[in-house]
């Protein structure tokens, strides 16, 4: 039986405690892969499956959330309506179902975590929700760490059991950050008691489902997900996204630069006497001379970079790196940083390499 139009609820409050530094002062769904913050390709998401009233719950960082994306009017074709929720504190999943409950108003939705990347979206398993009776969806992926996530058990196409982070896994199905329900579970979180860390979990409130009776099924997914989470989970999500994107060239590369493998160049970015090595990504306005850039390297909006070599890294918005006789590789480089070396040039080589993780206003001195 088909089911009603479908609401999205993306949640983006969290402290973010795995990405600190970066987390003390932003959110971490704004963290960018590839130039774009990973809230926005949950966005994104929803809107390629037709739903365009989603409601993004926050918390402490609402303000710099709002801030990015607005009204829903940047996200076009179709056009996204946001509705933001205030979350007090981070009370668990099913707790953000049940303060969402007045903008989600009884309908079917697709509840999706905002720092879960998914390559390709999640547009047939919306599709299968939409069209099937169950009352319940979850989407799992085969994970060498089920004991770090909610595992689910099957039995003939159905979820027959979920156990959050057990010691003993039965299975290596990990419950992903994209679920979908129907009505029914507005009754359960209303009624769901904290788990002994003091939160009403998802994994309760979904058991609670199928020990009444509903059906609650499950797709295993058939491409890339990752939660970014983590340092890693990001730069490993930063470079799949790299790997598919196409070449383009909105900005300026000189004739003293060399290009090889896909580069993007984003509006406004200019390259001067310098060796970019694709795939990578080079924001609006972003000033390159003198460096060499690449593999997998992400490198955002109004930044400069003279005189330094960065690789495998991913580099936000407003930040300066200067004459840095280190190669920066498998780095994460927060909002308007200065890292500077000396101006006597690089040595010899790429044998001294530096792995960083800053945090936003950063002031570095790397002799």
């Amino acid at each position: 039986m088909a089911k009603d139009k479908l609401k999205g609820l993306i949640l983006s409050g969290g402290k973010g405690e795995r990405l600190r530094p970066f987390t003390y002062l932003g959110a971490k769904q704004l963290v960018p892969i590839a130039n774009k913050p990973v809230l926005f390709y949950a966005i994104e998401d929803l809107l390629a499956c037709g739903i365009t009233d989603i409601g993004i719950v926050v918390g402490d960082t609402r303000h710099q959330v709002e801030a990015a994306v607005g009204d829903g009017s940047r996200f076009s074709a179709p056009r996204a309506s946001i509705t933001y929720i205030q979350q007090d504190a981070p009370l668990g999943i099913a707790h953000a179902v049940k303060v969402a409950a007045d903008f989600l108003a009884g309908q079917p939705f697709v509840l999706y975590l905002g720092d879960n990347f998914v390559l390709g979206g999640i547009a047939p398993f919306v599709q299968r929700f939409q069209s099937d009776s169950s009352n319940c969806q979850l989407l799992l992926d085969r994970v060498d760490n089920p004991q770090s996530f909610g595992v689910a058990e099957l039995l003939d196409g159905r979820v027959a059991r979920v156990v959050e982070k057990p010691t003993q896994p039965s299975s290596d199905l990990a419950v992903i950050g994209v679920y979908m329900f129907d009505r029914h579970v507005f009754e359960v979180v209303e009624q769901l008691r904290p788990s002994p860390r003091g939160e009403l979990e998802i994994t309760d409130t979904i058991q609670y489902l199928i020990d009444q009776g509903l059906a609650v099924h499950a797709s295993v997914l058939d491409r890339f997900w990752i939660d970014t989470g983590k340092m890693d989970d990001i730069l490993e999500a930063n470079a799949v996204v790299l790997d598919a994107l196409p070449a383009s060239n909105q900005g300026s590369i000189d004739s003293a630069s060399r290009v090889t493998g896909k580069v993007i160049l984003q509006r406004g970015a200019l390259v001067a006497n310098s060796i970019l090595r694709g795939p990578l990504i080079i924001g609006e306005e972003t000033r390159i001379a003198d460096s060499e850039i690449g593999p997998y390297t992400s490198i955002y909006h109004h930044c400069q970079v003279r005189g330094s070599s960065i690789a495998g890294s991913v580099v936000m918005e407003q930040t300066t790196i200067e004459d840095v006789s280190y190669r920066i590789e498998g780095s994460l480089i927060g909002r308007y940083v200065d890292l500077r070396g000396d101006s006597a040039g690089r040595p010899e080589g790429e044998s001294r390499r530096l792995a960083l993780t800053l945090g936003d206003h950063s002031q570095i001195k790397a002799l």
